[in-house]
């Protein structure tokens, strides 16, 4: 399971000054803020992004000043294939080795809900030993149950990030894991269609890597 919360989308408008920078033509700018704040792209910056989108990475360096935080949820053996796209992105995560003793564990520490019954049960049947666990560390404050803690956390133990990504980041993670086995990767890659002209600057060519897939 996944989880994305308190997503921000932001410098949309600095990005796109940007953009028109090398033909010095700002004049032709026609977006502006509505109501709530949202910036709205008109009819002639959204042409220009489009077209830069669409010529490739050396053209569109605007979309890495586009930039995108948002908390995510997800199991630690997401995380360890979300962590390929290590450049452009930054992540603070809730910290394992200093708190993995402070609450008491649960079913819903981990994502479970692809499991059978016997994997539910062998689940639940570690999960009692790393609360026993957990409760004599607190207890005696001996290394040795933190570590045994540590080293039987199974990779389905979720863990929360905050991180911040750019567009750039997000068009190679859409079209690299949007046909991925794993379903945190297609709620990953449906979020990303929700942020402002997802559509128009993300997944523009769609069409054009439709036989692209993530083993």
């Amino acid at each position: 399971m996944l989880f994305v919360k308190n997503d921000v989308t932001m410098n949309i408008e600095g990005a796109m000054r940007g953009a028109r920078n090398p033909l010095n033509s700002w004049a032709r700018s026609d977006s502006h803020y509505d109501n709530d704040g949202k910036y709205i792209l008109g009819e002639n910056d959204l042409s220009l992004a489009v077209r830069l989108r669409r010529a490739g990475s050396d053209h569109r360096k605007f979309l890495r000043q586009i930039i995108v935080s948002a908390d995510i949820t997800a199991p630690i053996y997401w995380w360890k294939e979300f962590d390929t796209y290590k450049v452009g992105t930054v992540a603070n995560s809730t910290s394992t080795m200093h708190k993995i003793h402070s609450k008491e564990f649960e079913r819903d520490d981990f994502s479970h809900d692809h499991m059978s019954e016997g994997a539910l049960s062998a689940l639940d049947t570690l999960i009692d030993y790393l609360e026993a666990t957990r409760k004599k560390y607190v207890d005696t404050k001996d290394k040795s149950y933190w570590y045994d803690l540590i080293q039987l956390l199974p990779s389905s133990y979720n863990q929360t990030r905050t991180v911040t990504m750019n567009y750039e980041n997000l068009i190679n993670m859409y079209f690299a894991r949007r046909n991925h086995k794993l379903e945190e990767w297609h709620t990953f890659t449906d979020w990303i269609m929700t942020l402002p002209y997802a559509h128009e600057l993300i997944a523009c060519d769609i069409q054009e890597n439709d036989g692209e897939s993530a083993n």
